[in-house]
């Protein structure tokens, strides 16, 4: 099984404020979150997925 992170984990893994992690639930970014009774939780798995298809090509990110 994959390992659950916190937003204040999953947070520090991509550099932001555990708040962003609210704020893009709230607005429906596509990190994909697991809710855990009342308790948000991240898959590592998910993050790197996430972080990776945020990549821009060389040359592209203009």
């Amino acid at each position: 099984m994959d390992e659950l992170l916190n937003s204040e984990q999953a947070a520090q893994i991509l550099g932001i404020k555990p708040q962003s992690l609210a704020v893009w639930r709230l607005h429906g970014e596509n990190l994909p979150f697991v809710k855990v009774g009342r308790l948000v939780r991240y898959r590592r798995s998910d993050i790197e997925k996430w972080l990776e298809a945020q990549t821009v090509p060389v040359g592209e990110g203009r």
